[in-house]
């Protein structure tokens, strides 16, 4: 299974809030295929994507959902799931849910169904379900929306910019008559997959980034333990993923002084190993230390924001 794949997956394990369903539904059926008064139509090679859009889209629109699949090439094994409202007066049905009346001259995003903050990442996880796709970090750090209109590329790329505890800026660019918005770099593309609900893609993505920092430095010193590659680039992706995790919180100024310090320093030097760190620290702390206020810290990501 690919890296997209298993992407999606995960992110069709979320359970929304009930202010976000709508949000989610919003972005797949938008993103879809087609989403217009003679049809609304989604069309993915992912079946959790295709349930959870039949399910989501028959919940908060009412309309009547049809579920198809065929398969690409005959023993390929890979199929296609459609699914569509059934009929126009259904697809209807759906526009109107949605804040749309049909006779808009161009497709935009209807911000009104986005009721709170949280719907943001839900919106931005259904339309990414519907036409993203992100490479596997093995090959590079890519993270993108294909999308058929102008307007509404621009209005994603608007959308996606707007979220200020991102910090991100998307490109737009032309490809096979499609408008694609895209993310690159480890850090945006890891950042973006948190806040729309897979950290665990987040954290293989920046394992693999780590593994690649700390197999440069051992290169360039012969001297390192490569039987600890590994277990160190793990561990630092973790504290890593953990630290992000509390600042898009904004629980970083909870944190006593001495952790947010480290804290600070580890994101900024993740190729850094215990005993370095510790001496970057002002006093000065053994690589014992370290790992201890490291530990504190990923205990503390790990309580509910309250």
């Amino acid at each position: 299974m690919s890296f997209a794949s298993e992407t999606k997956n995960e992110l069709c394990r979320i359970v929304p809030q009930c202010c976000c369903r709508k949000a989610e539904c919003y972005g797949l059926l938008l993103f879809g295929r087609n989403f217009s008064p003679s049809g609304v139509t989604l069309t993915t090679e992912n079946l959790a994507a295709a349930r959870r859009t039949a399910q989501l889209a028959a919940e908060i629109t009412g309309a009547i959902m049809d579920v198809t699949s065929f398969k690409v090439h005959k023993g390929s094994g890979t199929s296609v799931y459609t699914v569509s409202a059934a009929g126009p007066e259904q697809a209807q049905k759906v526009l109107r849910s949605l804040g749309h009346t049909g006779k808009e001259i161009n497709l935009r995003i209807n911000l009104s169904n986005m009721e709170n903050e949280c719907c943001y990442a839900a919106f931005l996880r259904g339309a990414f379900l519907a036409c993203g796709t992100v490479t596997s970090p093995e090959r590079e750090y890519h993270l993108e929306y294909s999308v058929p209109y102008m307007n509404l590329a621009n209005d994603l790329t608007a959308l996606m910019r707007g979220i200020i505890s991102l910090g991100i800026s998307p490109h737009i660019t032309r490809r096979n008559g499609s408008f694609v918005v895209y993310l690159k770099g480890s850090s945006h593309v890891a950042d973006f997959l948190t806040y729309i609900g897979a950290p665990d893609a987040a954290m293989e993505l920046m394992q693999v980034r780590m593994l690649k920092e700390v197999r440069n430095k051992v290169n360039r010193q012969t001297n390192f333990e490569t039987a600890n590659i590994g277990k160190t680039a793990s561990a630092a992706a973790q504290e890593v993923i953990a630290i992000k995790k509390i600042k898009s919180d904004g629980r970083l100024p909870a944190l006593p002084e001495d952790l947010q310090e480290l804290a600070s320093l580890r994101l900024d030097n993740p190729e850094m190993s215990l005993r370095e760190l510790g001496q970057h620290l002002s006093p000065k702390l053994s690589r014992s230390g370290v790992h201890h206020r490291l530990r504190r810290i990923l205990e503390f990501a790990e309580k509910t924001k309250t």
